[in-house]
């Protein structure tokens, strides 16, 4: 089989790999859609503390396919299931996964980081990952690029659950890329009362402007802070997310809420350092200040099913797809801020609502 091969940071290349085996309380998946996370860029540039150096990896986190082999132990799927799968699985063991939060797992192995990931045509699920709930089977006329989209769209559920978004709220999101897009979407399915979106280029406002924002700001063009002062006779928003990671947009975000506004810190700043924030105004305006990060297989759960309903539609952040061999383009895209989301296909269409029908030998059980 194919697969993009992680040797080191800024080395991938496409090789030919055996075919997984599957083991007896494992799934093998053919990966049919995988898109490209801002995660996948920075262990592509500067590796992971996870990752150690020498440790080749295939990268890719955000996945759907079909079932293809199962082992003797497993039930609940069989070949030809059409599935997505989530990118980290807690310990099952510690207090964070007792509570439901196997995003915030300290010991946590993940897809794309400690095991193999999607960016290869046949992704092995161990058997803890299937016990532990990582594997979805995917609602009836969602396609493969969709259920793709579905994690990154369910961490930004995570985000906006913990602002608690609604009718009354003024949101702003500083950045129009594929995560404010996202924002977008959820701030519109709560019921806002006005969406304000800020970006420096203007393609990404535009289709911003297509998925639902109110007010599409131009940063190279308008203050943000003056046209929230516009858009809310001074009061401020009553919710802003960060949307991008720029220390810049972190250290104005305070400035823009009302009182008792909230804020969510949903992009990180990695190695881009610190910001200072203004505490007075914290306590003196009775601010809640959030942060964020992934998003537990519930969230996951409730946004596939968000978009098997059809009460929101992911295809227009697809922005542009390519064929595996093509990794380097399709990173490069994404990191050009030019498009959307970058898609990879796997020699099908990532649209397709059916499973695939290709010939294929299963694999043996066994490791």
């Amino acid at each position: 089989m194919k697969a993009a091969v992680l040797h080191e940071p800024g080395s991938v290349s496409v090789e030919e790999l055996p075919e997984p085996a599957v083991g007896a309380d494992e799934v093998l998946v053919q990966v049919r859609a995988a898109s490209v996370c801002g995660t996948d860029l920075r262990i592509f540039k500067h590796g992971h503390f996870k990752l150690p150096a020498g440790q080749a990896r295939v990268l890719g986190h955000e996945v759907a396919g079909d079932v293809v082999a199962v082992g003797g132990q497993v039930t609940g799927f069989h070949p030809g299931m059409r599935v997505s799968v989530t990118p980290n699985v807690g310990c099952g063991r510690c207090d964070m996964c007792r509570h439901g939060f196997n995003n915030m797992c300290a010991d946590y192995e993940a897809f794309g980081i400690t095991m193999d990931g999607g960016f290869q045509e046949f992704l092995r699920v161990p058997g803890f990952a299937v016990q532990r709930g990582n594997v979805f089977e995917l609602p009836e006329g969602i396609s493969y690029a969709e259920a793709a989209l579905v994690e990154p769209f369910s961490c930004c559920y995570s985000g906006q659950q913990a602002l608690r978004v609604g009718p009354e709220d003024v949101v702003v999101i500083a950045g129009a890329g594929p995560i404010g897009a996202f924002h977008v979407l959820l701030g519109k399915l709560a019921g806002a009362r006005k969406l304000i979106i800020s970006n420096r280029s203007r393609p990404r406002l535009d289709l911003a402007a297509r998925l639902g924002a109110d007010v599409c700001v131009s940063v190279r063009e308008r203050d943000l802070a003056d046209v929230v002062r516009e858009h809310t006779d001074g009061r401020g928003a009553d919710v802003v997310i960060t949307a991008v990671s720029d220390p810049q947009v972190q250290a104005q975000a305070v400035d823009l809420l009302a009182t008792h506004g909230r804020l969510n810190y949903f992009a990180g700043l990695g190695t881009a350092g610190s910001v200072p924030v203004d505490t007075n105004k914290v306590h003196y305006k009775g601010l809640t200040l959030t942060g964020t990060t992934g998003s537990t297989n519930g969230d996951y759960g409730r946004c596939l099913q968000l978009v098997g309903d059809r009460r929101v539609d992911l295809s227009p952040l697809v922005g542009q797809v390519f064929e595996l061999e093509k990794i380097h383009d399709a990173f490069a895209y994404a990191a050009s801020g030019a498009g959307m989301k970058a898609m990879i296909a796997f020699g099908g269409d990532v649209f397709d609502t059916a499973p695939g029908t290709g010939p294929r030998t299963a694999p043996p059980e066994g490791r």
